[in-house]
């Protein structure tokens, strides 16, 4: 069968290309970093802002509500040593040691999970009065549409224009090649459909 009339590869195409959210980047008025123990995001993070793209990085996490605790760097911990507390403290070293004054980083170290990250980074730009009229938002290539959907639900005025970063062997073009792929791709589109319905009053708690 032609793989171009093939509706199985169609669909996983799709799909990919879905959940793998990208945009092109223009000049924006903040960067955001939802919380996480990867360097990657928040190094991305770092290169914008030195190229200009934006004058101030909000990375935003306590920790992950599922552990319960700052759970440790997960790559390059012979450069990232310090003593963090929160997904925040981390992030930020991050990004100072990439070159980011400390005096450009907005502080958000309370969320414990990637809805939270949008809504209190929300809160914390209302209070220094930053109005967000563009946003780049710096996450895992493919936590990119979840985690946009979330940002423009507090933002809806705001165009969030997202830049994934792969931080593991999982990409676009490969994803439906491994279960690893198959399973966290699968995974987010199950967790846009339960948690999106949820907070539109159609589904239910059960189903989180």
């Amino acid at each position: 069968m032609n793989r171009k009339m093939d509706p199985y590869h169609k669909y996983q195409k799709e799909t990919g290309d879905f959940i793998f959210a990208q945009d092109t980047l223009r000049k924006a008025d903040v960067i955001f970093v939802p919380g996480n123990g990867y360097p990657h995001m928040a190094e991305q993070a770092a290169r914008l802002y030195r190229d200009g793209f934006a004058p101030y990085v909000l990375p935003s996490g306590r920790f992950s509500v599922t552990v319960g605790h700052f759970a440790g760097v997960m790559e390059k911990k012979e450069r990232y040593r310090g003593s963090y507390e929160t997904e925040w403290e981390f992030l930020k070293d991050v990004l100072v040691q990439n070159g980011v004054p400390g005096e450009a980083v907005l502080c958000e170290n309370q969320a414990t999970f990637t809805y939270e990250n949008a809504i209190f980074s929300r809160q914390v730009t209302d209070r220094a009065g930053i109005e967000v009229k563009t946003a780049i938002l710096c996450c895992k290539n493919y936590h990119a549409r979840r985690a946009k959907m979330y940002y423009e639900l507090l933002y809806p005025k705001a165009e969030i224009l997202v830049c994934p970063v792969q931080v593991d062997s999982v990409t676009r073009e490969n994803w439906m090649e491994t279960e690893e792929g198959i399973d966290a791709v699968i995974g987010e589109a199950s967790r846009i459909m339960k948690q999106f319905s949820l907070m539109l009053g159609i589904g239910s708690q059960s189903e989180i």
